[in-house]
């Protein structure tokens, strides 16, 4: 048996949905809330640090994913984001080399971990620019690579 087939009437399909519209954000609560997640995530990375004696580049790397997902989640699709995020997190990056050392002073010397960020913080700066290591400086660049990537392609 054959059976006609008759098309439904133009009038009867469903319109094809619009484009979801660009995220626009808050490009100012970005900036602090991707400034505190730096430092909250710097003072993780050093305190791992601390506690296991070594450096991961993997921590550098997760300090400017939370960054750079901060700042996008907040900011939308700013073409500044990627790039302030990288210097956040090399911001963050650089809180947790040295809240690593204040911590490993503090244990061999027994200055307070706060004494030593703040009356000494100076000196303690200037032992850590003294003994930076290229490991170090790879670990910096891993972090804001991390964070430019994440910001421009989450953007």
């Amino acid at each position: 048996m054959s059976q006609n087939f008759t098309p439904p009437a133009p009038d009867s399909y469903s319109p094809v949905a619009a484009p979801a519209p660009a995220r626009s954000g808050n490009f100012g609560l970005a900036i602090l809330a991707a400034a505190g997640t730096a430092l909250v995530a710097g003072a993780a990375y050093g305190g791992i640090m601390n506690a296991i004696s070594f450096q991961i580049g993997y921590l550098a790397a997760g300090v400017g994913l939370a960054v750079a997902l901060v700042a996008v989640r907040l900011g939308g699709r700013n073409p500044l984001l990627p790039v302030l995020s990288a210097v956040l997190t090399l911001v963050g990056v650089y809180v947790g080399y040295v809240l690593d050392l204040a911590l490993a002073v503090s244990e061999h010397q027994g200055i307070p971990v706060s004494e030593l960020l703040t009356t000494e913080f100076a000196k303690l700066n200037q032992v850590y620019v003294d003994n930076i290591d290229p490991i170090s400086l790879l670990f910096y660049a891993i972090g804001a690579y991390a964070a430019f990537q994440t910001a421009r392609k989450s953007g």
